[in-house]
């Protein structure tokens, strides 16, 4: 069975990062705090988070945001990240030597991790959805405030 991501191809771009060497529950972990957030937000997530899967993550949200500035020529500052998911990869299988001619199995977890970033500004149903529930207070996109759950975050 073949999954194909289903995206807007005038609003959305994707990076795709396969065979990264650390357990899916662990990037699970760190691509469940960025889901849904801003494209700089998330840059700042990643750099202050303590945990080793935020690198390839980093990267990826990194990779896309140049693949949506590069080939549709869109703004970095209206990048949200619409869709970020980890699935498991191919598990490594090696064996460590032990004593008396013996040797142990071990398991290396790898996934898969996709994110979408999607231009909110060329996506007017969802910018009249975030008016209605008080996300922006104002319209134009250069003073866009946004609140956070603690308080509003400029």
């Amino acid at each position: 069975m073949i999954n194909k991501i289903k995206k807007n191809p005038d609003t959305e771009v994707y990076a795709l990062g396969q065979h990264i060497c650390m357990s899916a529950h662990k990037a699970r972990r760190v691509i469940d705090q960025i889901r849904g957030r801003s494209y700089e937000e998330t840059l700042m997530i990643l750099e202050l988070m303590p945990y080793r899967a935020c690198y390839p993550i980093f990267k990826l949200v990194y990779s896309a945001a140049a693949n949506a500035s590069h080939n549709m020529g869109f703004n970095e500052a209206d990048l949200i990240i619409s869709k970020a998911e980890v699935n498991e990869g191919p598990t490594m299988k090696r064996l460590k030597p032990r004593a008396r001619g013996r040797s142990y199995p071990i398991k290396r977890p790898t996934c898969h991790i996709t994110i979408v970033l999607k231009d909110i500004s060329l996506d007017e149903e969802y910018l009249i959805w975030l008016r209605k529930y008080g996300w922006i207070y104002r319209n134009k996109y250069t003073d866009r405030m946004c609140r956070d759950k603690y308080g509003i975050v400029g």
